[in-house]
């Protein structure tokens, strides 16, 4: 079991003088007590939808906790594809892997928030399918020199984008969620989304995905890679999945959901009642929330990348006592087939 965090890259009111060395002694902290990796989110605008903040672009962001660590992994949960250019991304991607030692996990999906698709020229309709081609693009020019590529939404010839450093693995997120109103998308897994996963290097089960659900994905997975004379282990596949938490060592369940619902609502909206937060979201005591991570665990997940609600070190030292130490020699339950 491996376990990360991601950066504090949301913009707090009346934090913005010393966001830059609270992300830089965040990073610092977090290979200091053993994190596995680092991971940041890509909203290209404000989507007050779901979240009350906006968040700094996650390229730079990496590339800035890049330079002041030298082990850690650093991610993307998720690159919202749609948005990006697939030749201006390789040339980012190719730079931070040049820059940091072969360190990025190339985190992708397709998104969900309408205005992000129409402010870059395309629409949510499209969304899956550039989300195709600027992985496929982006790849191959990560890949080798001289590349040619003709898309419906992307064309370049004859390009070589340097420095030509290791081609990350590509993590696909998508598949089950939380049926209710307010999500963004159907509690499925979508046969193209299924497609795109089992073409790379690992999944990243939703946050909104309980673990049956992350159960059920697996299966299909299997299924899928079992068709193609595949499997996970043949392919060194990784499963895995990000979430939410404020942990506090208040030992009564009330006191602790009542400082959570404090910490998560100042970073997420009230767009989803305080009852869903808590149906996909882990809440609860130190105790409540270990059965939960363990039940992932038991799904299947190999390496969990948690959201912490503040830039306070102190969270760090809690994740590090509690779920870290606790974990890192958990294994799923089935292994990998």
């Amino acid at each position: 079991m491996k376990l990360g965090v991601f950066l504090p890259t949301y913009l707090l009111p009346g934090e913005e003088n010393r966001h830059g060395e609270q992300i830089r002694r965040f990073a610092v902290h977090a290979e200091e007590l053993g994190f596995d990796s680092l991971f940041a989110t890509d909203h290209l605008l404000t989507a007050q939808r779901f979240y009350r903040v906006s968040w700094t672009e996650p390229m730079v962001t990496l590339s800035f906790a890049a330079a002041v660590t030298t082990r850690i992994a650093l991610g993307t949960s998720i690159l919202v594809l749609p948005t990006h250019n697939p030749v201006v991304l390789a040339k980012e991607i190719a730079t931070l892997q040049h820059l940091s030692g072969g360190r990025f996990i190339y985190g992708v999906g397709t998104g969900w928030y309408p205005p992000e698709f129409e402010a870059t020229g395309g629409t949510s309709g499209q969304r899956g399918r550039r989300t195709d081609e600027v992985l496929n693009a982006s790849m191959q020019v990560l890949n080798a020199p001289d590349q040619t590529y003709q898309g419906t939404f992307h064309q370049f010839s004859n390009i070589t984008v340097e420095p030509l450093a290791q081609v990350p693995p590509v993590w696909v997120a998508g598949g089950r969620q939380f049926a209710h109103e307010a999500s963004p998308d159907r509690p499925t897994m979508d046969p193209r989304v299924l497609q795109r996963i089992c073409r790379w290097d690992g999944w990243i089960a939703r946050p909104t995905s309980a673990p049956n659900q992350i159960v059920e994905d697996m299966k299909e997975i299997d299924g899928e890679l079992a068709r193609q004379s595949s499997s996970r282990q043949a392919k060194g596949f990784t499963v895995a999945h990000e979430n939410f938490v404020w942990l506090t060592e208040k030992a009564k369940h009330s006191d602790a959901v009542a400082e959570q619902k404090t910490r998560m609502l100042a970073i997420i909206s009230d767009e989803r009642p305080w009852e869903y937060i808590e149906a996909v979201y882990l809440t609860g005591t130190i105790d409540e929330i270990q059965v939960r991570i363990q039940q992932r665990i038991d799904a299947g997940v190999e390496h969990m990348f948690l959201h912490t609600m503040t830039a306070d070190l102190s969270q760090l030292d809690l994740f590090a006592k509690h779920l870290l130490e606790p974990f890192k020699k958990a294994a799923p339950a089935g292994g990998r087939r």
